[in-house]
């Protein structure tokens, strides 16, 4: 209703909301659910939303974001796909069980048999000689089916298990995995941040959330944290030394009480807006800085604060960190796009 009211197109009203027109009709259509409420609250704001509207579309996004999460316990990701550089999503309960790598079939195309003649029609037959010599790769291949193993050249498998020399990111076909990727390269990346406790959707697509696990790793890792799987990310995501495991979201809105006694309700509903309380949120800005942890610390105050991005993804330094910053006027001035939009979160 926003949208037709408005009388622009979709890419337009993106622009102006931070979001790309694709991603803007897909929820305008109901095909999926934004995960951060403020790309809703950009939306309705450049649509010229009264505070009414803007109060009833933030009741009716977080029902559908509520509608979205998984059964506790399912281990399953119920988001949509990532897409949309701007957009925020969701921290999954848990990680998606990892797939294998998708690889298509090897293309096995025989020589085109050599024509013979007889009688008034043409024919084709395959001489005797290279009769058998198929016939005797038929078998080999219907050989190595039935085990389960094809080998192909990009040095990948279908079907059975990888060895444990395996490793899918070092084919020529991988090369520096970056933004807007969708692969089997980026689903190895996934499948590896998995395994080192990232939680993340696995789909192959390489989108703003697969760009923040990266980032944070790269962090964990104490490699450069460019955002892009270059050599160094590659080693070491394989070699297993790096551990993503933090804190549960309950655990951090239990110790943000604890720290912001003058305010808990306040600061926790802060911290979920910033990184839905994630210890390992990372959000870049336009100006190229990013922003750290539970409260979104950006590099500019980490630098007054002395910490770095790896203290900031200490959940506990970064609540005490948020907690001083707080203390300068005694509110939440640091904050100004989440306090926005608390404010026009109804009551209950």
């Amino acid at each position: 209703m926003l949208k037709d009211r408005s009388g622009r197109g979709y890419d337009r009203l993106g622009k102006e909301a931070g979001v790309s027109g694709s991603s803007l009709h897909r929820y305008c259509s109901g095909l999926g659910v934004p995960a951060d409420y403020r790309v809703v609250h950009a939306f309705a704001r450049v649509c010229g939303a009264s505070a009414e509207e803007l109060r009833e579309v933030h009741r009716l996004w977080a029902l559908a974001d509520s509608d979205r999460e998984a059964p506790a316990g399912s281990g399953e990701e119920s988001r949509e796909p990532e897409s949309g550089a701007h957009e925020a999503p969701v921290l999954p309960a848990e990680a998606a069980r990892p797939t294998p790598v998708p690889v298509p079939e090897e293309d096995v195309t025989p020589p085109r048999p050599a024509p013979v003649q007889d009688g008034p029609a043409r024919r084709y037959r395959l001489p005797d000689q290279l009769s058998s010599r198929w016939a005797v790769l038929a078998a080999v291949l219907a050989v190595l089916l039935v085990a389960g193993f094809v080998w192909l050249p990009s040095g990948r498998t279908t079907g059975g298990s990888r060895t444990a020399g395996d490793k899918v990111l070092d084919s020529p076909a991988c090369g520096t995995v970056s933004m807007g990727e969708h692969d089997g390269c980026v689903r190895e990346v996934q499948l590896l941040l998995v395994r080192a406790k990232g939680r993340l959707a696995v789909d192959g697509d390489f989108g703003p959330e697969t760009l923040r696990r990266v980032t944070a790793f790269q962090v964990l890792a104490g490699v450069t944290a460019r955002g892009v799987v270059d050599e160094d990310t590659k080693k070491a995501l394989y070699s297993r030394k790096v551990s993503m495991a933090t804190w549960s979201t309950d655990r951090v809105a239990q110790r943000i009480r604890e720290v912001f006694v003058e305010d808990p309700d306040t600061a926790v509903a802060i911290a979920r807006c910033a990184s839905f309380l994630d210890p390992l949120y990372v959000l870049p800005n336009t100006n190229g800085s990013r922003n750290w942890g539970v409260f979104q610390i950006s590099d500019a105050r980490l630098r007054q604060l002395d910490g770095t991005p790896l203290r900031a993804f200490d959940p506990d330094w970064n609540i005490k960190a948020a907690h001083r910053l707080w203390a300068v006027r005694h509110d939440f001035h640091d904050w100004p796009s989440c306090q926005a939009a608390l404010k026009n979160t109804p009551k209950s």
